[in-house]
């Protein structure tokens, strides 16, 4: 069956109207557009759907079934315009967990000044390329280096690595930084979809590498180790964006610097990717 949104609004918009006449007023074209459009419709269908009257026109049984789909088809094409334009002037920046961290607000109002043009927007979503693959952003901030062929990236920043616990805890509540060895000897909360912690930082070190409890998403993160259920370790970023009251954070002195990356897709570079990526750089620089 080959029908088009224009015969549907033609339909809709003379069903509405109750004439021919109003609705070719409403729409800008002739009386007889609509009628041969809405004729082409009813033949599409295999049934009338207006008959004319004195008056105008009138639903048939056939147009009264039809005319509720034919609004919800029309509605739904609208929010689908509405999608595509709004994505003009428009760059979506993904994060998972932790946008910038400190930078973050700087980012955000300073490109304001400077890009009235184009709208920097801040979508988060917790996957491995905080949404970049499932098509929610144009460019995406990443903490683990990807092997994808379908992505260029790069580095922008590096951020120090933090311990977080629970700010009761016992032997660390007075410490101002913390070692890996220590880490290793508690049990460590991770994310193994987007966390920057894994057995790998521990590799060929003397102690070995900790044993570890899987969480699905920064808040359980957060409320496992507000619960001391284990520790955790994560990029200074995450401290900024996401205090909480019983978790406190503090420097790891030889825990591993994080890089901080941008990610887009390759051969599609977004409008003001160069922009971003210079903006960005200078605020970790400085």
């Amino acid at each position: 069956m080959d029908w088009s949104l224009r015969e549907l609004r033609f339909f809709v918009t003379a069903a509405d109207a109750g004439s021919f006449t109003d609705a070719a007023a409403q729409l800008f074209v002739s009386q007889a557009a609509v009628s041969r459009t809405i004729a082409a419709l009813e033949k599409t269908v295999g049934n009338r759907l207006l008959r004319r009257v004195p008056r105008g026109c009138e639903l048939t049984s056939t147009g009264q079934q039809l005319l509720p789909h034919a609004r919800r088809v029309l509605a739904e094409a609208d929010k689908f315009t509405e999608f595509v334009t709004s994505r003009h002037g428009v760059l979506r920046l993904g994060y998972a967990w932790a946008a910038l961290g400190r930078h973050t607000a700087r980012l955000q109002r300073e490109w304001a000044v400077h890009h009235d043009s184009l709208e920097l927007e801040l979508v988060r979503h917790d996957s491995p390329t905080a949404g970049l693959s499932e098509g929610l952003c144009d460019v995406a901030i990443v903490r683990r280096p990807g092997d994808d062929k379908r992505f260029d990236s790069v580095v922008v920043g590096l951020e120090r690595r933090l311990a977080a616990f629970a700010s009761d805890d016992p032997q660390w509540s007075r410490r101002r930084q913390l070692s890996m060895a220590e880490i290793a000897e508690r049990t460590v909360i991770i994310d193994p979809r987007v966390g920057t912690t894994s057995s790998r930082l521990w590799s060929g070190a003397e102690h070995q590498p900790p044993r570890f409890i899987e969480s699905t998403n920064i808040d359980s993160w957060l409320d496992a180790i507000a619960a001391g259920r284990g520790v955790g370790t994560t990029a200074e970023a995450t401290a900024h964006h996401h205090p909480r009251p019983g978790v406190t954070y503090r420097p790891i002195k030889d825990g591993p610097r994080i890089a901080v990356r941008l990610v887009w897709r390759h051969h599609d570079r977004p409008e003001g990717l160069d922009d971003l990526v210079d903006a960005i750089t200078r605020l970790y620089a400085s």
